[in-house]
């Protein structure tokens, strides 16, 4: 037989690693992947990739390292499946026996022996003059939904499996809402305005929206922006979606007030009713932007007052000392780590202000396990200590922001973000690096919205490693996202079954889809879903592979559907009556433009100022525009959402008018979807988006406030209208608030 080419070795190592040869961009034409880039994201993944001989070798490393262990590292199952558990030996294997011990996850153990000569085999292989089977077991006893461990001994050879025992749908199947549809209000924690915060939204001002959208509204949930970690530095790192760390939260959210130890600390009251500090504060607070190193740094500034008060009572024990580390202990070397970072940064920065990310850090630094790190660890372990009291503090003021929207029987309550991605500067590639791949970046393929494709500057997961390690860390990243809430969103979630890589030194429109392994993430996913009660959904916006949505369907993970994007092949507006019912419908996101905004062209106007579009584009997308809404008119007077004695003509319709936002509103109140969410800009017809893609300074991303405080949401007239115009159609779409029995 001959032996492969180049180019055919070179297709079979991408392959196995997950590399398609070819996408289709949203035209319908092919793009190939060129023999370039295959060669650099094989590179990327560890694989030499430079010659015939080179592949070969690496082939046949990657073969060995699979067949000559006895076990995978991981197993991930449904309950309802056959609890299947394959098994490498050689085919002249001595050793007739196999001993199985099974560690469930309670703690009880079993251990039975079975034939190997009993068992089927599904594979086989050829290595070194050697073959190897695979032979396929059958466990002998029941496992329960959850985390378990296999370990298999033949002779001396010895493996172990995280063994994963997953529901078959998410938890979406047992809404409380008991199958009824359910609406609320998407909020920006960070933009919420009141008259007692610090300069922007934190967790007393999130009780005021949960009275305002459960009283007010009767609606079932509070949609919150990623409440992740973040630098708190302007313009590059204040964006929620690329956060310093997803498993951990932002502190600029905490309620310094309404800590237990501010009214025990008499220096924080005293710096407090200061004069400074409350000229500070009001500025703060009136600014029309969030200013996140000022709310940021007078916050510190308390916090650590409040530390070193808790750190007396630590100090003599208490109940709430002993409560502290237990905290400390259930959350382990995430929390170790994530803290350990946080007071390296803090240090390091001090010392030398132009220190600003951790690959510029002195090398022995670098590595969250060096002596260097393990030396500083020691020595400055109260600034470590301070920052894992940051999260326990901000757990407890979450956990009570639930409890309020339960005690107000909201069957929902919180609804979460979890961000695709993760900053490559940040304490997640610190600390967790080799679950990264190097040498690539995460982006899209060109499409009508960004020519060129988009390069979104962050390293795409190592799925390998996450599977090496029994998927630990994705386990871990929906767990500590969803244990505050009764929903969790997940931004691109087409990250499941692939992601789009930039190999360095291309651009994005060179790059290549590369798969991953879906059906295990996605029954963790249910796993968590279903331990936590939380609803999932999926944001399933852009270029969706064939099947994905049937698939995520088919686990019970809600779609995530925007008016603005749901047309027909004829480019005409989607009737309600089209919507699925398994979908959170909205009107729009973050990243496009809000009603009022998009009906007047403010995005364009923000792309042309912004450089982004030049006068003949704008003047283009302008005209563009005018089609789309008078298609979006016409679809609302055919449903008679309209009044039928007002103009049809969209150019008399110069801003959205009270009309025209209460059809849009009730035209997606009556849409079948399970969820509904508004927008808090577009309840209130601001005009400006949070977010300009592709944008950093010039435009204001992720720092604009609301435009009404949560005082005046109840109390001014306007803002009671727009109160009362979506809370009629909660009630009259049969949205209301459904509390569970």
């Amino acid at each position: 037989m001959p032996s492969e080419t180049f180019e055919q070795l070179l297709d079979r190592a991408a392959s196995l690693y997950g590399v398609e040869p070819y996408f289709w961009d949203i035209w319908g034409h092919k793009h190939e992947i060129t023999l370039e880039a295959k060669q650099a994201l094989l590179r990327a993944r560890g694989v030499a990739a430079g010659s015939a001989a080179e592949l070969e070798q690496s082939l046949a490393r990657r073969a060995r390292a699979e067949w000559e262990r006895l076990l995978p590292p991981a197993v991930v199952v449904t309950v309802a499946a056959e609890t299947e558990l394959p098994l490498n030996v050689p085919a002249d294997c001595p050793h007739p026996v196999a001993r199985v011990a099974i560690h469930r996850e309670d703690g009880t153990q079993s251990v039975y022996e079975i034939q190997l000569a009993d068992l089927p085999v599904s594979a086989s292989i050829a290595i070194d003059g050697r073959t190897w089977v695979r032979k396929v077991a059958h466990l002998q006893v029941a496992l329960p939904l959850g985390y378990h461990r296999v370990q298999v001994t033949v002779g001396a050879a010895s493996a172990e499996a995280r063994y994963i025992v997953t529901p078959e749908r998410a938890w979406n199947d047992h809404l409380p809402t008991r199958g009824r549809r359910a609406a609320g209000v998407a909020v920006s924690l960070y933009g919420v305005r009141s008259g007692r915060n610090w300069g922007c939204g934190d967790f007393r001002d999130l009780l005021g929206v949960i009275d305002w959208v459960a009283d007010d509204l009767e609606a079932s949930f509070v949609s919150l922006n990623p409440l992740h970690a973040i630098h708190n530095r302007r313009p590059f790192n204040t964006s929620p979606y690329l956060p310093n760390c997803i498993f951990y939260q932002n502190f600029i959210y905490l309620d310094v007030e309404g800590m237990e130890d501010f009214p025990r600390s008499a220096r924080a009251r005293r710096l407090r009713a200061s004069a400074p500090v409350e000229a500070e504060i009001r500025r703060l607070r009136e600014t029309p932007f969030v200013e996140y190193e000022g709310v940021a740094a007078l916050k510190l500034r308390f916090l650590k007052l409040l530390f070193v008060q808790f750190l007396r009572e630590w100090r003599v024990g208490s109940k709430r000392a002993a409560a502290f580390q237990e905290f400390r202990e259930q959350e382990g070397d995430l929390l170790e780590k994530f803290a350990l970072y946080c007071a390296l940064d803090e240090w390091l920065h001090r010392r030398d202000p132009k220190l600003w990310i951790w690959p510029d850090w002195p090398p022995e630094y670098r590595d969250p396990d060096s002596a260097g790190t393990r030396a500083f660890r020691q020595k400055h372990w109260r600034s470590v200590m301070f920052y894992q009291y940051l999260q326990w503090q901000i757990g407890l003021q979450l956990q009570r922001a639930q409890r309020r929207a339960r005690d107000h029987k909201m069957s929902i309550g919180l609804y979460h973000d979890l961000a695709l991605a993760t900053d490559r500067f940040g304490s997640d590639l610190w600390a967790h690096r080799p679950f990264f791949v190097a040498g690539c970046r995460v982006g899209s393929p060109p499409d009508d919205f960004a020519l060129g494709g988009q390069d979104w500057g962050f390293p795409p997961p190592n799925s390998e490693v996450h599977r090496a390690d029994g998927y630990r860390l994705f386990a871990e990243t929906i767990r500590r996202n969803a244990r505050y809430g009764g929903a969790l969103r997940m931004d691109h979630v087409m990250r499941l079954f692939r992601l789009y890589w930039i190999p360095d030194g291309c651009d994005a429109a060179h790059g290549a889809y590369v798969k991953e392994v879906s059906l295990d993430f996605l029954r963790i996913l249910a796993l968590e879903s279903v331990r936590n009660r939380v609803v999932i959904v999926g944001e399933d916006l852009g270029t969706v592979e064939q099947g994905i949505r049937e698939t995520l369907e088919q686990f019970g993970v809600l779609s995530y559907r925007l008016f603005y994007f749901e047309k027909r092949a004829g480019g005409e507006f989607r009737r309600h009556r089209e919507y699925p019912r398994q979908a959170l419908v909205s009107s729009t996101t973050h990243d496009l433009p809000t009603l009022a905004g998009f009906w007047i062209g403010a995005d364009l106007y923000a792309r042309r100022a912004a450089g982004m579009l030049d006068q003949a584009g704008f003047e283009a997308q302008s005209r563009a525009r005018l089609d789309e809404k008078q298609k979006m008119l016409d679809m609302l007077f055919e449903l008679e959402l309209m009044p039928p004695f007002l103009s049809r003509r969209a150019q008399d319709y110069p801003a959205l008018s009270g009309e025209l936002h209460n059809a849009i509103v009730g035209f997606l109140a009556l849409t079948p979807s399970q969820l509904l969410a508004i927008n808090q800009e577009d309840l209130t017809k601001e005009t400006e988006q949070q977010n300009l893609p592709g944008t950093t300074w010039q435009y204001p991303n992720w720092s604009r406030k609301m435009r009404f405080s949560i005082e005046q949401l109840r109390d001014d007239n306007e803002a009671r209208g727009y109160t009362a115009m979506f809370r009629n159609w909660i009630v009259n779409s049969g949205r209301k608030n459904d509390p569970p029995e």
